[in-house]
């Protein structure tokens, strides 16, 4: 069954570039964002790796552990490395998973059959620290990730987590955030001394409360 928003995360042992991890253990009281690149020596996946660990420090920050996979083994990522230093620049930096019989492939739904039987999509997973998968984004293999957009799905759910707000459209780290309807405006204001204004009875904005 397709995995969803709100199901436990599967977890799994697997061969790592940073050696062997079971993921709830390596997740500890993190979130987590696992991303599927298709194949190693491929050139968007050699992009994405790099940018990947360029921002680590972005997802540091946000008390965040990425790690990336494919269904090749660690002798081959482990090779592939060098090629995203040289021509990205950047060091990969957090572990990518050794997949070669697709045990967490399969777990995860990452191989769409209708566009490869034997390669995952680019497929992301947030997870938080209660291992429930938060969001899902997939992407074919010829469009390589914003990963930007990542980390503010990221800011996203985090606020959305701590907070009984919701993020409007283009929301960005900053903007005004909406009030949920279920909160009554005597309780709002109490909850949200920074105040708010009302374009509609559902529709109450509110500087973005941990700011």
């Amino acid at each position: 069954m397709e995995l969803q928003i709100g199901d436990t995360a599967p977890d799994f042992t697997a061969e790592t570039t940073e050696g062997t991890i079971k993921f709830h253990e390596w997740l500890g009281s993190s979130w987590g964002v696992l991303f599927s690149h298709p194949k190693d020596f491929t050139p968007v996946c050699t992009t994405e790796l790099g940018e990947a660990a360029r921002l680590k420090p972005e997802f540091d920050k946000r008390n965040t552990k990425i790690i990336g996979i494919s269904v090749d083994p660690v002798d081959s990522h482990n090779r592939w490395l060098g090629d995203i230093k040289e021509t990205q620049g950047q060091t990969v930096n957090y572990p990518v998973i050794g997949d070669p019989d697709r045990k967490v492939a399969d777990l995860y739904g990452m191989i769409h059959p209708k566009a490869s039987d034997t390669l995952t999509v680019r497929s992301v997973f947030f997870v938080g620290p209660d291992k429930k998968v938060k969001a899902l984004i997939t992407y074919p293999a010829s469009t390589g990730r914003n990963f930007d957009e990542i980390l503010r799905v990221l800011d996203s759910l985090q606020l959305t987590d701590a907070y009984s707000v919701s993020t409007p459209v283009n929301w960005k780290d900053g903007d005004d955030v909406i009030i949920a309807p279920a909160i009554p405006d005597d309780e709002a204001k109490q909850r949200f001394p920074k105040g708010f204004r009302t374009l509609k009875p559902y529709l109450r904005l509110t500087p973005q409360p941990n700011r």
